[in-house]
């Protein structure tokens, strides 16, 4: 189920809302609740994969727990690898599949597996719960509330990514506490804010984008087509991206929780550690907990830093998608990281504009490998950024290009707008409902576009 489709607004989230307050002052009963809404719209695109989602849980769950009764680890490392097996079947086994045949030099069948929704977000909450255990800086909870922490609906298919610690203790506090009526009407202002992003701007940049990366599969662009489709790129991502994020924030805080900030302006970055820690906070942190701290981090010498740093940001470019072009961004990222160390250093600090333009070319260097299907496409663009086609062609989609940019640079993040601009005023409410029954009528007009990361 899409947070901007129309059935979603106007008939799922207010009767899910009703019941879950109807039920506020029984946590059980408002436990049930989301559960029961949260496998509802989990299935309402695909009921298939609700046994994969369900067993996961069911396994990780059973795992902790009898790991509690033994004084081995090795219930806690079969549950990473179940869900780590999980992940690669369906997400990696063609590409796994596509090695091989490289290797040995004959055709091999594909799987060719529908990819489950957000089975990249369960299976490394799933697994983050489980190294924690190892830990032991995780509880066991029970099921019904372990279950709940997974299935939550506002952030079950495409994050923020949220760890069992920032969850689960607010779950046993009632919705109907102090504050509830400005959790309320904080809420639907950041839904909104996300929803007028997706509609209005990323749903708008697609057709400019979308067609230019298909002729640049076949032909190179012109400059104008080149920079239009790459600065285009950027901004339909980080705009669609952090609009399912703020719908979710603002979903979750509607039922008395919070979940954690995930973008933060990353495009008024001037380094690239910065935008990283402005970017995907959820993923930045988790990768950065669970894998390059325990590679070695920066602690132990120059060799042991660029390993870790390459390494960890090589995964977290497979975990964007499986293909070569992701590992090459997510390499291309750690390279800059290593440099802009490097370049700290050396001592010779750039401005924060110099700084913030070289970040930005960086950054959008990157989104056009990551969009382009292949090396090739990558290349063709990126070729034509700089002139190599010649210098003819006009920007595409301008006017949406500069208000995308405006909005991208200068938009709030949710917890900003939860701490300081999200004020009980009369006008801003209406003004917010106005805006919702807008987009709501631009997306009648035609089926609601996915989010970017909704089949992830």
């Amino acid at each position: 189920m899409l947070f901007q489709s129309q059935f979603y607004v106007a008939v799922f989230l207010p009767i899910v809302m009703g019941c879950y307050y109807a039920a506020a002052h029984s946590e059980r009963a408002r436990h049930w609740v989301l559960i029961a809404s949260s496998l509802f719209f989990y299935t309402w695109w695909d009921a298939r994969f609700l046994p994969l989602l369900l067993g996961q849980i069911g396994a990780t769950w059973f795992l902790t727990t009898y790991h509690r009764c033994s004084s081995s680890l090795v219930p806690l490392r079969i549950g990473i690898l179940l869900n780590l097996a999980s992940l690669a079947t369906f997400k990696y086994l063609d590409f796994i599949i596509d090695l091989i045949e490289a290797a040995i030099g004959f055709q091999l069948p594909r799987a060719n597996f529908v990819l489950p929704l957000g089975i990249s977000f369960f299976s490394f909450q799933l697994i983050s719960y489980l190294i924690d255990r190892m830990r032991g800086d995780a509880p066991i909870y029970p099921l019904r509330v372990f279950a709940l922490f997974v299935l939550v609906f506002p952030h079950l298919v495409a994050g923020p990514i949220v760890r069992h610690n920032e969850l689960i203790p607010q779950l046993v506090l009632n919705p109907l506490r102090e504050g509830v009526y400005r959790r309320l009407s904080t809420g639907f202002i950041i839904f909104t804010v996300g929803l007028a992003k997706k509609v209005l701007l990323a749903d708008r940049l697609a057709p400019v984008v979308d067609p230019l990366f298909k002729k640049a599969h076949l032909q190179m662009l012109s400059l104008g087509e080149a920079w239009s489709a790459g600065l285009g790129f950027s901004l339909q991502l980080f705009l669609d991206f952090s609009a399912y994020t703020e719908m979710a924030i603002g979903t979750a805080l509607m039922f008395g929780l919070l979940l954690p900030e995930n973008f933060v302006r990353p495009y008024l970055s001037s380094d690239i550690r910065e935008f990283w820690r402005r970017w995907h906070i959820s993923l930045s942190t988790l990768i950065r907990d669970y894998l390059y701290i325990p590679l070695g981090g920066s602690r132990n010498g120059p060799l042991r830093y660029v390993l870790a740093t390459i390494v960890t940001m090589s995964l977290c470019g497979l975990w964007h998608g499986a293909g070569w072009t992701f590992v090459a961004w997510g390499v291309w990222h750690g390279s800059g990281l290593v440099l802009h160390r490097g370049w700290q250093r050396v001592g010779y600090p750039l401005s924060k504009m110099a700084g913030w333009l070289v970040t930005m070319v960086f950054v959008l260097v990157g989104w056009v490998l990551f969009r382009s299907n292949n090396f090739a496409t990558a290349w063709a663009i990126l070729s034509s950024l700089t002139g190599s086609n010649g210098y003819s062609g006009a920007l595409q989609g301008g006017t949406t290009l500069v208000i995308a940019a405006v909005v991208s640079f200068f938009m709030p993040s949710a917890h900003e707008i939860k701490d300081r601009f999200a004020l009980p005023y009369p006008a801003l409410a209406v003004g917010a409902a106005a805006l919702v029954v807008f987009c709501l009528l631009e997306v009648g007009k035609g089926a609601p576009s996915n989010f970017i990361y909704f089949q992830f």
